[in-house]
């Protein structure tokens, strides 16, 4: 009995003291807990912003899709047929956001054309020798005390081996089509209120003419038990995708058209309806 109270005893204290280095260890991370939402349009381009630096030849991608999309087509979003967006696009928030910090990972949680989510690894690895790419991508990040308080102020990311296709809005302004992008961010809470989030974001891609920045903000939700959703984008989707094209499913079940002259798919597997 003496012996499994000692046990006890020491098992009591252990627990403890790995409850005191627990704590101490994530009072140096700053708190990102709770619901964020985005301030200002989802866009990469914001009013009065600089035009994308596009090579020529992306420049005339972009005109195409802005083009088809004047005429009614749905342009080169993938996420218009339920692809998920993919980084950097997923960080311009559309829904709301959710980060969780743990010593060896940061979780990036966001509902929207389907669960969207990241893990942003700060064990200290190196890149994989087999990436598997992925909508968005592998990230390694690494915290920063910029200010020499004992607590880290900022997380530096860098993100790779993304597959397509992926825009950087809903505009459809292109990424290469070798999906050699590199995505540099830097996410850090407001000194000044610690309730708003700020991540800077970094593109280098080839079609760009130079790297390319956009700077995001989200505020943190007052509610201190928000209501999360949970998005899925077949449920509510009216848009058929055959081939390249769109289509439209009419409130009677029917395949219409989604733009003036679009011709009907090729029904050639079908027995003639006549």
């Amino acid at each position: 009995m003496l012996h499994a109270r000692s046990f006890l005893i020491a098992f009591v204290a252990a627990m403890g003291s790995f409850t005191a280095a627990l704590a101490q260890d994530e009072s140096k991370y700053p708190d990102l807990k709770g619901q964020w939402h985005r301030v200002g349009a989802p866009r990469w381009v914001l009013p009065g912003g600089a035009p994308p630096p596009l090579t020529p030849e992306y420049q005339a991608v972009f005109e195409a899709n802005k083009a088809d999309m004047a005429a009614g087509g749905m342009g080169n979003v993938p996420s218009w047929y339920c692809l998920p967006q993919g980084m950097p696009m997923m960080m311009n928030i559309y829904d709301p956001m959710e980060v969780i910090v743990t010593p060896v990972i940061t979780y990036v949680l966001i509902s929207h054309i389907n669960d969207s989510y990241r893990r942003i690894y700060t064990d200290g690895r190196d890149w994989p020798e087999k990436p598997q790419p992925t909508f968005a991508g592998y990230s390694i990040g690494r915290w920063i005390d910029e200010d020499g308080d004992g607590r880290y102020d900022v997380l530096e990311v860098e993100t790779r081996h993304l597959k397509g296709p992926r825009t950087y809005d809903s505009t459809g302004i292109p990424f290469h089509r070798d999906n050699k992008t590199v995505v540099k961010e830097r996410i850090y809470l407001d000194k000044r209120d610690p309730n708003i989030l700020y991540d800077e974001i970094t593109v280098y891609d080839n079609a760009l003419t130079q790297p390319w920045t956009s700077v995001k903000k989200a505020r943190r939700e007052s509610a201190p038990r928000p209501s999360w959703v949970s998005e899925v984008c077949t449920e509510e989707n009216a848009f058929v995708r055959i081939g390249n094209e769109a289509y439209m499913l009419s409130a009677d079940g029917y395949l219409m058209p989604t733009r003036r002259g679009q011709r009907p798919p090729d029904t050639r597997y079908f027995e003639d309806s006549k």
